[in-house]
């Protein structure tokens, strides 16, 4: 087949007007922003979407992920306060925020980010003693996070947060450090143990007061209750007494009360001296035994006065 040079020219210019339009094109993905240079100087920032440059004079120069980004920071050697080497890594979290200064700020805003993080810990973990690293790994994380955030605005970028995943003593100081938790488990072990004991014996100790005090008390009562069961006894006893006296004064005063009291006193003189003569083997005899009517005579004028008394 021939082709005429007209042709051929339409045909070139079909392919190059296709070419053209091909690269005028660009489809931006979301969260993604496209710098776009014009003879070598920054021109504008293609936003997500279509969009639409002059082809052989624009050009994409720099792509940037506006999504949040994770970067391992290396695993680097850090002195602490007390002159110990201590294993430190991390990860850093940031975000382009200026796809302009991300490009044209820095070189590479990663390795600076990266090296800023590194020397900023180095610096915040000198400041520390080895207990504190442990300790205060937010404090840590905080005092990095800012010193890098505040460089990091001359470079388009935000840094979100930073995370020491990892601390590592010498083993020599991890050797020590496990000693020191041993010993200081011991050392609580121990406590505790004493306390218990200390516990026990006060717990003994007022159990026996305690024990003695109501031993004591029922002993309290009991005394008070004999002492008041004796006051009683005694009580009816004195009310039978001075009733019985009392009966037999009213039997004297009587018709023939006397005669009755002269004879019971006999009969008592008598029955005395017969049991005096069953128990002993003594006897003893009054010099005026066989004076009965004077002996009964001296009783009568007791009761007599007695009644005259009254």
């Amino acid at each position: 087949m021939f082709f005429s040079p007209t042709m051929i020219f339409a045909l070139v210019l079909i392919v190059l007007a296709i070419i053209f339009a091909v690269k005028s094109v660009k489809v931006v993905p979301q969260q993604t922003a496209w710098i776009i240079e014009r003879l070598g100087k920054y021109r504008c920032t293609l936003n997500p979407g279509l969009n639409f440059i002059i082809p052989f004079i624009d050009r994409v120069a720099y792509k940037h992920s506006l999504k949040e980004i994770p970067l391992d920071t290396p695993s680097q050697v850090c002195i602490t306060k007390d002159n110990t080497q201590l294993s430190v890594d991390g990860v850093l979290f940031f975000q382009v925020t200026d796809p302009q200064r991300a490009s044209y700020g820095t070189s590479n805003y990663i390795l600076a980010i990266t090296q800023l993080a590194q020397t900023t810990l180095r610096s915040v973990v000198g400041k520390m003693e080895l207990d504190k690293t442990f300790e205060e790994r937010d404090a840590i994380n905080t005092s990095v996070v800012a010193a890098i955030d505040e460089a990091a605005l001359n470079w388009g970028v935000k840094v979100l947060r930073y995370e020491i995943k990892d601390l590592t003593p010498p083993a020599v100081i991890l050797q020590a450090m496990q000693q020191q938790i041993t010993a200081e488990r011991e050392k609580r072990a121990l406590i505790a143990e004493s306390e218990g004991k200390k516990q026990e014996q006060i717990n003994l100790a007022t159990g026996e007061k305690e024990a003695l005090i109501a031993t004591s008390e029922g002993e309290k009562q009991a005394e008070i209750n004999k002492a008041q069961g004796q006051a009683q006894a005694t009580l009816i006893v004195a009310n039978a007494t001075a009733s019985a006296i009392d009966a037999i004064a009213k039997s004297i005063g009587q018709d023939g009360g006397q005669t009755a009291v002269n004879l019971r006193v006999a009969e008592q003189y008598v029955e005395a001296f017969a049991n005096l003569a069953k128990t002993n083997n003594t006897l003893i005899v009054p010099a005026n035994l066989g004076d009965m009517t004077s002996m009964i005579s001296s009783a009568m004028k007791i009761v007599q006065a007695n009644n005259t008394s009254k």
